[in-house]
């Protein structure tokens, strides 16, 4: 018989806890057939706004326990069909502090994800870490509570799920080599540098003048990847590679000297590794995330996968390029905010979500988001972080930047 392990959903019904509720089912028909020896049982849910759709969710999965930050009339329902439903801003962190569990897969978008993922570190367990914001604007906190509590954070971004595969047998802290990495850790010297790619988003192709004042249809005419609204818009920014950079920043403690990226418009790179010896190892696969979220299920095992194979004999060509930041300023961002340090990078994410919702709305233009992000940095500043009270505060300084700047922006 297989082992059970038992797994909180927090974000269920975005893109990536669909995808994730996708691939433990696969998983569960292995176990099933004796070909994986473990059974995944999903024992939590947690939504944003979306109280139906999560409720249906725990209807179909015989979930019995399940969280909603803003779903009026959600706890009656979920009582109607059997589920306890905990409501309010820290639902998903009384779910995640309630509920027993053995993983906690953290895909809520944004800083909102942040309190229920520390409660899970400080617990002890593991978290698969699909929210990059949390170790974005927290990440000294999260990783200082890893090394008391002995929590892992098993990534699920396809790029730095890359990065810990070719990472095998390069942890200092492991005495074990065999092990392989397990973030957060500490490198090797071995290790010279760490390239993510980036596909470029939906505005690769365009002029300066276009990027700049690129609609929100433009922007999110993603070529290939099918991602959430804000995780689009990052893309199109090149955003979400500046908040990966400080994402491996922070899981494999590397300065910003030993990271980089490149742009990669076929998707199929998704890490490269180069070592001091002059050899580079990358990860490859398809533009599906339904890969690294099984890899951070089933580590150190590759398991048979539900996504599609490449076809080697079909591919003609991989193009890299560096990336223009003439045209996508807020790449460099994410170097400033490892440099700096402290609660910049909480300034930086706030920000950018605030400024995201605006462009969403039509209330700035495209290139005003990189602009207010930096525009922020320089006058909120940085200071050090002593408790996760002062992530909280920058972070609602650097939204009220934000806010403060609408005043002088034309409607669209």
């Amino acid at each position: 018989m297989p082992s059970n392990r038992r797994v909180i959903l927090l974000g269920s019904t975005g893109s990536i806890g669909r995808q994730t509720v996708e691939v433990i089912a696969h998983l569960n028909g292995l176990a099933a057939r004796g070909e994986f020896p473990v059974h995944h049982e999903i024992v939590g849910l947690a939504a944003g706004r979306d109280a139906d759709a999560m409720i249906a969710q725990a209807t179909s999965l015989n979930v019995r326990e399940a969280a909603v930050a803003n779903g009026p009339g959600a706890v009656a329902l979920g009582a109607a069909r059997g589920v306890k439903v905990r409501a309010g801003a820290d639902a998903s962190e009384r779910l995640v502090r309630e509920v027993p569990c053995d993983l906690v897969l953290g895909a809520i978008v944004g800083s909102a994800g942040l309190h229920a993922t520390l409660a899970a570190v400080e617990l002890g367990i593991d978290v698969a870490l699909a929210n990059k914001e949390t170790l974005v604007a927290a990440g000294s906190i999260v990783v200082e509570a890893c090394a008391r509590s002995g929590a892992r954070l098993l990534p699920v971004d396809s790029e730095h799920s890359g990065i810990w595969q070719c990472l095998v047998g390069h942890d200092r802290k492991s005495p074990d080599p065999r092990a392989g990495v397990v973030p957060p850790t500490e490198l090797d010297r071995q290790v010279r540098r760490v390239i993510l790619t980036a596909s470029g988003g939906a505005l690769r192709n365009r002029s300066i003048d276009q990027v700049y004042h690129a609609s929100p249809e433009d922007a999110l005419a993603h070529p290939t990847w099918s991602m959430g609204a804000k995780v689009t818009i990052d893309s199109a920014s090149l955003t979400n590679k500046a908040l990966e950079l400080i994402e491996a920043h922070w899981l494999y403690g590397l300065p910003s000297s030993k990271l980089g990226a490149l742009i990669h418009p076929q998707s199929i790179i998704h890490s490269i590794v180069e070592f001091e010896d002059g050899s580079s190892i990358a990860q490859m696969g398809s533009p599906d995330m339904r890969t690294p979220i099984q890899y951070a299920l089933t580590h150190p095992h590759h398991a048979p996968g539900c996504s599609p194979r490449l076809n080697w004999e079909a591919l003609s060509r991989l193009e890299l390029s560096i990336p223009d930041e003439a045209r996508f300023p807020a790449l460099r961002l994410g170097h400033r905010v490892i440099d700096e340090g402290g609660t910049s990078g909480a300034v930086f994410n706030a920000a950018n979500e605030a400024a995201v919702e605006a462009f969403l709305a039509r209330r700035i233009p495209f290139g005003r988001i990189a602009e207010l992000s930096a525009a922020a940095l320089d006058e909120v500043g940085s200071s050090p972080v002593r408790s996760l009270a002062d992530v909280m505060e920058a972070d609602q300084e650097g939204r009220a930047f934000v806010a403060a700047s609408f005043g002088h922006e034309p409607a669209r």
